[in-house]
């Protein structure tokens, strides 16, 4: 490798080194709006397909727990209980259960929310990368 001397005075090299990392980190922070762009846009679409799906469970599981009050209800007659009593009984029995399992999916989808991050790894590469050139041009 050559030995090279640059002949420019110190205040222009340093001048030059002000620049291009500031250059640099402008370029970091585009990629990083870019990545949480990039992500953003995926997320905003996967919660709109989420909703809707969601308005259509809704649905369904109304329709469904309906009939299960009603099957129960059914049921509680033919075994001697008044209708009035056996639908009563039958629609707290069911709300309860839907109580129960609604609250353990609420706690297990928060706990699965505080796990999760969102994570920059290209950003974190490439600013890895430019620190680890700003050191070699220092040195």
């Amino acid at each position: 490798m050559a030995n090279h001397r640059d002949e420019r005075p110190l205040s222009e090299l340093m001048t030059g080194l002000v620049a291009d990392i500031s250059g640099l980190f402008r370029k970091e922070i585009d990629l990083a709006k870019a990545e949480a762009s990039e992500n953003l846009n995926r997320a905003v679409g996967s919660f709109e397909t989420l909703l809707v799906g969601l308005i259509f469970a809704i649905g369904a599981v109304g329709v469904l727990l309906s009939a299960v009050v009603q099957g129960l209800g059914a049921f509680l007659v033919a075994q001697g209980m008044s209708e009035a009593n056996a639908d009563a009984l039958s629609a707290a029995i069911v709300g309860v259960v839907v109580a129960l399992l609604a609250w353990i999916m609420i706690s297990r989808g928060l706990s699965a929310l505080k796990g999760s991050s969102i994570k920059f790894d290209r950003t974190a590469a490439s600013l890895q990368r430019d620190a680890n050139v700003v050191k070699e041009r220092l040195q």
